[in-house]
């Protein structure tokens, strides 16, 4: 699949953008400016985040993100240049709201969906199952897509230790909900309306007579008339994963893969862009975080060292232009090592999938301006 070759393209051509990749990589910071550049240029832009560090939502001037969409002010946003035409919505995922929204559009009638709400161990699942974040995150993107005050929808992911989790959320998440334990115990519920042993497999009820014993036996009839309800959902469940699957490959889709020049993270990375390409949902870019960028002075003398402190008003102590050189040649081989790791990313990458370099900053992104800057350094491609 032909993919655009700068992020402006991306902007301008898609409907949903994805940043994707592993914890602490700066993947909401990045959702975030994209949705600022798409502002910029005049979009109407719903950023749907996921747990924002506090410091970016005041950035925005909120004080925290919630999960009802919030429009950033006008006048916030009119100061770092965006258009009357542009707009910036800002809106924190919700995961238990967003599985309750589904269990009450796919139970089969209302009082089964009250009854499963009611549960509880429900509260506790809703949040808790395998896959159950990153499911939700796309399920949220399935609800706004079409939403027609938008022109696009950019989609911080969860943060995980790897990233392949988000994309085998929906058959995750259909797998735990027919595996063989769901069906022991709905089997021993269903033919009743309460939780019956007798109905196991001798092994089985062996082993959840003794968990019985240490949880109760209130515990398990819950639990095995939540996963009964829950069995109620799977059809609309694996329709939804379908649909999900489907709309990741479609042209209105792109990926972001975002990463630090870290080693570790430059794999990973690397290995999720190989999974993308065999499910064949198009990777837009590659935005890496945080990226030492070489001195403008490749080897300066100790006199160049001396006149710049002068300049600056420094008063020099005898060590202090070799504490200077020291610190400089540390910054030289950091900008090597970054460089030969994005080298081999650039490699992997090759014409199609364009690498964005962000700098690293002296500071955090704590105000608009600051992330603004970050916005139209990822528009023009990077440093």
């Amino acid at each position: 699949m032909a993919t655009s070759s700068t992020l402006a393209e991306l902007i301008t051509t898609r409907r949903v953008l994805i940043t994707a990749g592993a914890g602490g990589v700066g993947k909401t910071t990045t959702a975030a400016a994209v949705a600022l550049a798409a502002a910029m240029r005049g979009k109407r832009v719903l950023c749907l985040t996921i747990d924002p560090a506090r410091r970016l939502a005041q950035s925005l001037g909120l004080e925290h993100m919630t999960t009802e969409a919030v429009d950033v002010r006008s006048e916030i946003l009119e100061a770092v240049g965006v258009p009357a035409s542009g707009s910036l919505t800002v809106m924190m995922l919700d995961t238990k709201q967003t599985f309750d929204e589904l269990v009450r559009k796919y139970s089969s009638t209302k009082e089964r969906a009250d009854k499963l709400l009611g549960n509880r161990l429900y509260q506790y699942v809703s949040a808790s199952l395998a896959g159950t974040q990153e499911y939700m995150a796309m399920e949220k993107l399935i609800a706004v897509k079409s939403d027609p005050r938008f022109d696009l929808i950019v989609l911080d992911t969860p943060p995980t230790a790897n990233a392949l989790d988000f994309l085998d959320a929906p058959d995750r998440l259909v797998e735990a909900l027919d595996s063989p334990t769901m069906r022991w115990f709905i089997q021993a519920f269903q033919s009743t309306g309460s939780f019956s042993l007798n109905l196991l497999a001798r092994s089985a009820a062996l082993v959840l007579r003794t968990l019985g014993r240490v949880t109760g036996g209130g515990f398990l009839e819950a639990l095995a008339e939540l996963l009964a309800q829950l069995n109620d959902l799977f059809g609309g469940f694996k329709e939804r994963a379908a649909l999900v699957k489907s709309v990741l490959r479609s042209d209105e889709v792109s990926f972001l893969l975002v990463t630090s020049p870290a080693p570790m993270s430059i794999r990973e990375v690397r290995f999720f862009s190989e999974r993308l390409a065999e499910h064949k949902m198009p990777r837009g870019a590659f935005v890496v975080n945080r990226v030492h960028m070489p001195p403008k002075v490749a080897n300066p003398t100790d006199q160049q060292i001396d006149d710049v402190l002068k300049l600056r008003g420094v008063v020099a102590d005898p060590d202090l232009a070799s504490r200077v050189g020291k610190a400089h040649a540390d910054a030289v081989r950091l900008a090597q090592l970054d460089a030969f790791f994005l080298g081999q990313l650039a490699e992997h990458a090759d014409a199609r999938v364009p690498v964005i370099r962000v700098p690293e900053f002296a500071t955090d992104v704590h105000d608009v301006e600051m992330l603004a800057h970050v916005a139209r350094t990822l528009e023009v491609g990077g440093v």
